[in-house]
């Protein structure tokens, strides 16, 4: 019957694309286990593809499921490129969640993170989600031009006296000034990997998506490094509103190739020579919207060409453009110390990442407990190469920058009784 409904409700392509469901409280960065996860075709609530449970890392088996043919996601103009799934979430002490519109994409893996809020401390029933078209499909205002960089000599206006990747931006859900939508605190690389899930396709080539990354954070970083909306009287960092800023979407899904890579550039953004404001860097899809920028569909024709991410920067924003990389990241126990950590290291350094991940292991069981002893050997690694596995990372053993700061963003994130927000 299953099969029945996949095949005459979906294209008579073979085409699949996986999903995934991560489920955590929302406080103190829980995994919940034995969480039971029903999926089933957007606007037909009766439909059920799959029923899961979550293990003890609160994380699903990845699934496969049915989506258009993958021509239509690297085709302006084309029929929705995605399947629309809706994932509903319950869990014995937590209030159940709905998403609906999860974006499942061909031969890539979308990931659906679901923060789950106990029962005693809300009087809602249930949350719902909807996850609005994706920004090259469906219809969003295009964005009001500005200059790329910013004044910063007016008087009494605030500006960083240098670039740090903040912890948490602020994000207005609507155009700045619209009083009545609400501000939501975010982790800056969640931020950064929802606003490339919602900007452009995973399925595009890897060069292509790095770029928009990095136009994707210099814009960001412009506007947290000179406070844009703060010197203009409002209380956040940028807007959801595409005329304004860039789209970002609460609850939205995302996918493991740009989890990915994010985590391995969260640090660079675009600089010019002589400028030290990250630049602010304008883009547009290029065919139903055109600007003196970047163009997402543009980009995504140079990647097929075999252009670096350099190379597509330089041929919209000028050879002179270049990554540069900032100084400080906010929010982590401890800078990467510069220079991986493997079996035979030793030193506070590899004390440090055995402490946070025996912290982290209180909230994940299935990372082995280690001894603290400053000393990299065989079982420190496997421990990492678990903690790999359940974070998206490449499973190497090795404490490489992504695998640092992701260790760091986790533990920060056991470690605190509540989030901002």
């Amino acid at each position: 019957m299953e099969e029945n409904i996949l095949k005459s409700t979906q294209n008579e392509d073979d085409t699949t694309g996986q999903l995934q469901i991560n489920v955590t409280a929302n406080i103190g960065l829980i995994p919940i286990q034995n969480a039971s996860v029903t999926i089933s075709f957007t606007g037909e609530p009766d439909s059920t593809v799959e029923t899961l449970n979550t293990d003890s890392s609160g994380q699903t088996d990845v699934i496969n499921l049915k989506t258009p043919p993958l021509q239509y996601s690297l085709t302006p103009n084309s029929p929705m490129p995605y399947s629309e799934y809706t994932v509903s979430v319950t869990a014995p002490g937590y209030e159940p969640v709905i998403v609906s519109g999860v974006e499942v994409l061909p031969d890539v893996t979308a990931v659906q993170n679901i923060a789950m809020t106990p029962t005693e401390m809300t009087q809602d029933n249930e949350e719902i989600i909807a996850i609005p078209d994706h920004t090259l499909y469906g219809d969003y205002p295009p964005k009001i031009p500005e200059d790329e960089i910013k004044p910063m000599d007016e008087s009494g206006e605030i500006v960083l006296s240098r670039v740090v990747i903040p912890e948490y931006i602020i994000v207005h859900d609507g155009v700045p000034s619209d009083s009545t939508a609400v501000n939501y605190y975010v982790r800056y690389r969640d931020y950064i990997k929802n606003v490339v899930s919602s900007e452009i396709y995973a399925t595009w080539p890897e060069n292509a998506i790095y770029a928009n990354t990095l136009a994707i954070m210099s814009f960001t970083l412009n506007r947290v490094y000179t406070e844009w909306y703060r010197n203009k009287g409002y209380n956040f960092t940028i807007t959801s509103s595409t005329a304004y800023d860039q789209k970002w979407i609460r609850g939205r899904n995302i996918y493991k190739n740009i989890d990915r890579l994010v985590d391995s550039i969260f640090a660079n953004y675009l600089s010019r020579p002589g400028v030290r404001q990250p630049i602010f860097t304008s883009y547009c899809d290029g065919r139903n919207v055109t600007c003196n920028g970047l163009s997402q569909w543009g980009s995504k024709y140079l990647g097929d060409e075999g252009y670096s991410p350099i190379e597509i920067i330089r041929y919209y924003y000028g050879s002179d453009m270049y990554i540069n990389s900032a100084v400080a990241v906010s929010g982590v126990p401890s800078s990467w110390p510069g220079y991986n950590l493997n079996v035979g290291a030793s030193g506070d350094k590899v004390l440090q990442i055995q402490q946070q991940l025996n912290r982290i292991a209180q909230n994940y069981p299935a990372i082995p407990r280690i001894a603290a002893d400053g000393i990299y050997g065989t079982n420190t690694a496997n421990t990492v190469r678990i903690f790999q596995r359940i974070f998206n990372l490449p499973q190497t053993g090795i404490v490489d920058y992504p695998t640092w700061y992701k260790i760091s963003e986790i533990y920060v994130g056991v470690s605190r009784i509540a989030e901002p927000g």
